[in-house]
Order: C-alpha cells, then sequence, then structure tokens
C-alpha cells in the first residue's frame, strides 16, 4: 500500500523535547479528546471537522504512553543514554490497555477528492492527539495510509476520515503487533539508544500527513480505478486461479520486494518503481510497434492483417495490500485485456488467512515500516534493512564484506560513492555516540557569547 521512507535515525518527539527543554512536573498529564461520536461531524458529504473538548475524561485507560530521555541536567551531554517510559495516567491498569491493543492498519480509497488539502491539519492535529503515528498521503484522488496506535486511538482516526462520505468504506488491513514490539513501543526495552519507539513499527509519536498528486504513483493521469478496475479475487480462490495454466500471474511489485518473497511461478516484471510496469506491459505483450523506415513498418502492416489477432491472456496480478492492482489493474483493461484480475486486501490478506500448509506463498512479503518483512500470519519476517539504500537484507548478506551497518549492503555497495560512503558513516558514528544525527544540540541554536560575533558560513559558488 503506502511506500514509507524508513527512518534510520528518528529521533522521538518527546527525546527532542527534553533535549531542548527541562522536563515537565511529574505529575502533569496532556489533554486528551474524549472520543466517541462527539469528536467528529457525519453530516452529508461536509468535510469532517475536529471538534475541542470542554473537559478530560476521568478514564484514561487507553491513553498511550509517552517516552522521555534520563539525562543530567547540568554538565556535558552523557554519552549513555538510560531509556525511561513514564505514563501519564496513575491508574496501572492503563499500561496493560494500551499495549493489549496497539496494531498497525494500512488503508487507502480511491475517490473523487480535490478539495484534499482542507484534510491534513485536522487529520495531523487528531493523529498527534491521540499519538497515533505513521504516514498517510492525501491527493485529489484520494488517501492512502498506514498508522500504528492503540486500537481505540487507530479506530478514531479511521472513524474521522471516513465521516467525509467520499472516504467511507475504506479498504484495510490489519496486522497485530508483536508483544516483542508493544514491549519497545512503550519503553520496557533498552535496545534503542534514545526512548521508547525507535524500534516500533513507526515513529513513535509522530505522524506525517502528505499532499502529493496521486496516492500511489503511475504517471499516468488517464487511468482512473474510480471509473474501473479488474475483478476482485478473495484469498480463499485466489489459489485456483493462479493454477490455471491459462492464467499469467504478475508481481506488480519492484524488484527489492519481489527478491525477498512471491507467488510460485508468478512473473517478475523487474521494475524499481511502480511508474515503470506501463512501458513493462507494452513491451512484454507487444502492444506497441517499435519505430523503423516506411519500408519496414509497411511489411509488418501487411503481416499483421494477414494474421488474425492474438488474444490478450488472463491475467492474475497482486502486490503488498492491493492499491498498486487497483491502478495497475485499470491500466490493462484501458490496453484492451479482457480478464483481468487481482487479489483483494493484497499479500497481507492472504497471508493473514490462507494457512501455510495450504499456502502457494514463497519467502515473505516486504513492508513498509520497520517491521521490514512478515511471513505467515503476519508473524513477524527475518529480514532486517539496510539503511544505505533502504532495502531488505537476510542475514547472509549482512556477513557479506560488502555490509557495513548504516553504510551499505551487497545490493548498493557498488553504487555508492567513496564520498557518500563516508558521509554515511559520519551519520552512523554520530548515532551510535549521542543516539541522535547531528548530536545532541541538533535543532538547537548554537550559543554565542556577546562580545564575540558569530561566525558566518561561507557562500557558495555558482560552479557547485
Amino acid at each position: 500500500m503506502l511506500k514509507f521512507h524508513h527512518w534510520r535515525f528518528p529521533p522521538s518527539l518527546a527525546a527532542a523535547r527534553m533535549l531542548s527543554s527541562s522536563p515537565p512536573p511529574p505529575h502533569s498529564q496532556p489533554t486528551i479528546s474524549s472520543g466517541g461520536a462527539n469528536s467528529i461531524s457525519t453530516v452529508g458529504n461536509t468535510k469532517p471537522k475536529l471538534l475541542s473538548t470542554q473537559s478530560q475524561p476521568k478514564n484514561l485507560s487507553s491513553s498511550p504512553l509517552k517516552s522521555t530521555v534520563a539525562c543530567s541536567s547540568s554538565g556535558p551531554f552523557r554519552q549513555t543514554m538510560t531509556t525511561v517510559s513514564k505514563c501519564f495516567s496513575t491508574n496501572p491498569e492503563a499500561v496493560g490497555s494500551a499495549k493489549s491493543s496497539l496494531l498497525v492498519v494500512s488503508f487507502y480509497k480511491f475517490a473523487d477528492f480535490p478539495d484534499h488539502a482542507d484534510l491534513r491539519k485536522p487529520l495531523k492535529d487528531l493523529c498527534e492527539e491521540l499519538c497515533v503515528s505513521g504516514g498517510i498521503i492525501l491527493a485529489p484522488e484520494g488517501i492512502n495510509g498506514s498508522i500504528c496506535g492503540s486500537r481505540e486511538s487507530v479506530e478514531r482516526v479511521l472513524a474521522f476520515i471516513q465521516s467525509d462520505v467520499r472516504l467511507s468504506g475504506l479498504r484495510q488491513v490489519e496486522t497485530p503487533v508483536s508483544p516483542e514490539q508493544e514491549a519497545i513501543h512503550h519503553g520496557h526495552s533498552s535496545s534503542s539508544p534514545l526512548a521508547a519507539g525507535e524500534d516500533a513499527p513507526f515513529r513513535w509519536d509522530h505522524v506525517r500527513v502528505k499532499l502529493k498528486k496521486e496516492i500511489v504513483t503511475l504517471g499516468m493521469p488517464s487511468v482512473s480505478p474510480i471509473e474501473r478496475v479488474g475483478t476482485y479475487v478473495s484469498p480463499e480462490e485466489w489459489n485456483e486461479l493462479i493454477s490455471d495454466p491459462e492464467t499469467v500471474v504478475i508481481d506488480v511489485r519492484n524488484t527489492y520486494e519481489t527478491r525477498i518473497g512471491k507467488f510460485k511461478g508468478a512473473v517478475d516484471p523487474c521494475t524499481t518503481a511502480f511508474r515503470h510496469f506501463p512501458s513493462w506491459v507494452e513491451s512484454q505483450f507487444a502492444l506497441k510497434q517499435e519505430e523503423g523506415n516506411d519500408e519496414t513498418q509497411a511489411k509488418v502492416e501487411k503481416e499483421e492483417k494477414a494474421e488474425k489477432p492474438k488474444a490478450l491472456p488472463k491475467i492474475a496480478m497482486y502486490c503488498t495490500g492491493g492499491i498498486r492492482c487497483e491502478k495497475a489493474s485499470s491500466f490493462l483493461l484501458s490496453q484492451g485485456f479482457q480478464e483481468v484480475y487481482h487479489l483483494k486486501g493484497g499479500i497481507l490478506k492472504y497471508l493473514e488467512q490462507v494457512p501455510r500448509t495450504e499456502s502457494l506463498w514463497e519467502g515473505e512479503c516486504f513492508v513498509f515500516d520497520k517491521r521490514v518483512s512478515v511471513e505467515h500470519g503476519l508473524a513477524q519476517g527475518t529480514h532486517k534493512l539496510c539503511y544505505g539504500c533502504k532495502q531488505p537484507i537476510s542475514d547472509e548478506d549482512m556477513e557479506a564484506p560488502e555490509y557495513e551497518c548504516g553504510v551499505s549492503c551487497p545490493y548498493c555497495y557498488s553504487e555508492k560513492s567513496e564520498e557518500e560512503k563516508e558521509r554515511a558513516r559520519a551519520r552512523q558514528s554520530q548515532f551510535e555516540e549521542w543516539g541522535v544525527i547531528g548530536g545532541p544540540d541538533k535543532g538547537r541554536r548554537p550559543d554565542t557569547k556577546p562580545d564575540s560575533p558569530r561566525k558566518r558560513s561561507p557562500k557558495l559558488g555558482s560552479s557547485i
């Protein structure tokens, strides 16, 4: 579904505040909306409005935890930092309640949405209020996103989105979060040098709501899934379809995704971006004639008239969550394909519903968050992420001589210059020493003495 940029060194919001200001009083509490039906407006085709709350709820059992960094209040910033979790509720049951319902939900909806920009601020404000993290894309053709948080918080965000009738009926894929990830998310692990959430599915306490031209980039405005798409096939019926020898099974994803797993017998287009898919289809199925001289072209046209037109094959396609297949199937139909099918809910729904013993899936499925990959039952996969190129890597890849943590892997080593590798090494060194790229003063204005003028950085020449 949504393609996210993986964040290798994302300082948590709480940690950044701890570095730049004194900690809040120990008994202070954040303002949390009362939730329920009063938090959203659901009148016809009106835009959703986030209503302000008048009072705080008496029971904060659903309030998620926020993380802070324990460090000395005086003297230089300590290299060794202790991660601490603090709950803003005095109710001990609040911790268990929030953790037990943590989940990731991916969603999308193609719709005629010209005023999409109006939704950005209220949606971002609500996510921040509820401590829902992740990424959401808004475009004139609809919405696409993946978010993480407590079940109650995520459901409130989804209800707010669907309060606009144009976005009702979101296609959703829900993924549970493992107990280990929940512990890390809530600060019960020291594996994160900054604070809780560094290893959670998304950046803790941070959500990105972006405005784009497309919710999934194909680069062909004439292709509209709102008008027509292929035939949806449920996970239960998928095996029968792709086992048909007359069916051409196409993996719509990119090479770094197909490399770690795909359906048995599927065709890999070997694309590096989704916008390359149309040109692959045209080449693979000879939908366009190559340019040539007039004599050659006339000969080709004469041969085509003599032969009966070849029928295009039956196509079955799939992707991670289904959104790319919406556009890909719409494109194929516009090119004359008659039978175009795609897996409803994508690979994620298939892995969730089809038992391993009956599955035709081979390998793991790459996901666009910090889990990197998932297996059957949506269990955590074994792949890690190369933070030099954002591609999945296996344990064997990490044993290769080309692998250097935070710098390169066998898939990007030869493509990086020595200058790029040195910059990556510097970033990795800063992270290992301070837990933050740029050091403890990142984001701060450096202190200068009153009697010493601030040095101005030299202007770059126009030749650079």
